[in-house]
């Protein structure tokens, strides 16, 4: 487990953990392993529906951004470039599992999540968290899991970088690589489609 305290002199400042990320500095990737890890895996799920390919792409996504660091010129901010290379490795796993599935008797798009648990979201426990409250929110992220991935993946991944994530506009653009009537657009429609599947949730 990571310190706590780690690192907290990158926290306000990009371009410090920017310059640590590309001299090597151990403390800066763990620095930054410490503020993503739960955002890709998080996004990875909404985006693969399944704990197990998320917690790959996510693993794969770190193995990346570790990689491709010394490349970062800060054409863009550093949270967008990492979603670009999240959202890539979701959909790497996902045409991988899409060819290998052929053989198995599973669906990407089929309801989830297969754990009784429900949807393995990395979360910090809110102990003042009334047990009640709980319960409702995991029934409420279940039944919008369920929702997102009826949606095909191009709807669902911009939904869940709006919606979700709370990215802008121009930082989904830039993160799947089109424009920005086409992020609107599919926004638009998903925004559509997930209210038509979410309609007894949103009457209570």
């Amino acid at each position: 487990m990571l310190n706590c305290e780690l690192g907290l002199d990158f926290l306000d400042d990009e371009p410090s953990l920017v310059d640590g990320l590309q001299v090597g500095s151990e403390e800066a990737f763990e620095t930054l392993v410490r503020l993503y890890q739960a955002p890709i895996y998080n996004l990875s799920y909404r985006i693969l529906g399944d704990s197990a390919e998320a917690s790959e792409a996510t693993q794969e996504a770190f193995v990346r951004i570790y990689k491709a660091i010394g490349r970062f010129r800060g054409e863009c901010g550093l949270k967008t470039w990492i979603y670009k290379i999240a959202v890539s490795a979701s959909l790497n796993r996902r045409r991988w599992w899409k060819r290998w599935k052929e053989h198995v008797p599973f669906s990407l798009d089929a309801p989830l999540p297969s754990s009784p648990e429900g949807p393995r979201f990395l979360q910090v426990p809110n102990p003042a968290e009334d047990p009640e409250a709980a319960f409702a929110r995991r029934e409420t992220e279940q039944a919008v899991q369920r929702a997102l991935a009826a949606l095909a993946v191009e709807f669902r991944t911009v939904i869940v970088l709006r919606d979700i994530e709370g990215l802008t506009y121009e930082e989904i653009a830039e993160t799947l690589a089109i424009s920005m009537g086409t992020v609107k657009s599919r926004l638009w429609r998903a925004r559509c489609q997930l209210r038509q599947r979410l309609r007894g949730l949103i009457r209570e």
